[in-house]
């Protein structure tokens, strides 16, 4: 599949971006390393992180993420075939999107990574009250001191967003390429405003939760599934609701397609307005091995139309 750019950016990627959540949790370093390899190996060039990753892990205290790509990039020598994304804002020792904050953890971030240059720094949750033109001014440092190549907002809600957009027009600043909201089949809150929004202002969509955590696999049908994996738990909203139907529809493109149900989720995604790709996270090299054949999947407008309509 033909790469795409994020946003104006000049950076362009295979559509299918692999998420580093699991990188120094559940994927220790050794089963961190194999997945990076195989995406690499597979044609992936494009991965996500945070400062944050995995401070919710009993014993973890942020950063754990970073150190483990940070490492596998000077192990391997593959730095100058990868774009590196990372974020801000959502870790409590370095909280919010104040200027001081910003500066400050994008250099935490780049020395815990061993780079000199973050290709995509994203604020990781608007915190709602800082003003566009501090944080735009903030990154705006940061991209003319050669530290980050482009910027993104994750979780911002389209108004923000937009004042965010209006900011950097004004000033000549800096300016968001790319958005990272939740968005799967069992959440299409975004295309109401956000996705439209992005589609107009040539701004790229990379979103997370590709596969509602592991839902849209197919994994998790009965409540006895649930004890599959520690997320689990989460699946409780979509069996009650029409996730059955998602999956009813899933399996049907899929034994049409000759794909599993994940890759058919993906490849729905990589179908819709603005998006650039979406985020994935494996902690196996097989599973990595799976959602990379989504790349591989061409879904025609019938395809499309089954799985909107199971999913409104």
């Amino acid at each position: 599949m033909e790469k795409r750019e994020i946003g104006k950016s000049g950076i362009a990627i295979t559509p299918l971006m692999l998420g580093g959540n699991v990188f120094g949790w559940t994927a220790d370093e050794a089963a961190s390393f194999a997945v990076l390899d195989a995406f690499v190996d597979q044609g992936g060039d494009a991965i996500d992180t945070a400062d944050v990753y995995s401070a919710w892990a009993p014993g973890h205290e942020g950063g754990e993420s970073e150190r483990v790509i940070g490492k596998w990039l000077k192990q391997s020598g593959k730095r100058n075939r990868v774009v590196i994304g990372t974020k801000v804002g959502m870790w409590p020792k370095q909280l919010g999107i104040k200027r001081d904050n910003i500066v400050a953890a994008c250099e935490g971030s780049l020395q815990r990574l061993g780079i000199e240059t973050i290709d995509l720094y994203w604020l990781h949750r608007d915190d709602e009250a800082t003003h566009a033109e501090e944080y735009i001014s903030a990154l705006d440092e940061l991209v003319k001191a050669g530290k980050v190549r482009a910027i993104g907002a994750s979780n911002f809600k389209p108004d923000r967003f937009s004042e965010a957009l209006a900011e950097s027009a004004k000033s000549g600043k800096a300016r968001f390429d790319a958005q990272q909201p939740e968005y799967h089949l069992l959440n299409r809150e975004i295309e109401a405003d956000l996705m439209p929004l992005c589609a107009k202002q040539g701004v790229s969509l990379l979103p997370y939760y590709g596969l509602a955590s592991g839902y849209l696999t197919g994994k998790y049908r009965s409540e006895a599934d649930k004890a599959k994996s520690q997320r689990g738990g989460r699946m409780d909203k979509y069996m009650a609701g029409k996730g059955p139907a998602v999956l009813l529809a899933l399996d049907a493109v899929a034994a049409h397609r000759g794909a599993t149900p994940a890759q058919i989720a993906l490849a729905w995604i990589m179908s819709k307005p603005a998006i650039a790709a979406p985020i994935a996270s494996a902690t196996r090299v097989e599973q990595l091995t799976e959602l990379m054949g989504a790349l591989r999947v061409t879904l025609d407008r019938d395809d499309i139309g089954a799985l909107d309509a199971a999913s409104v």
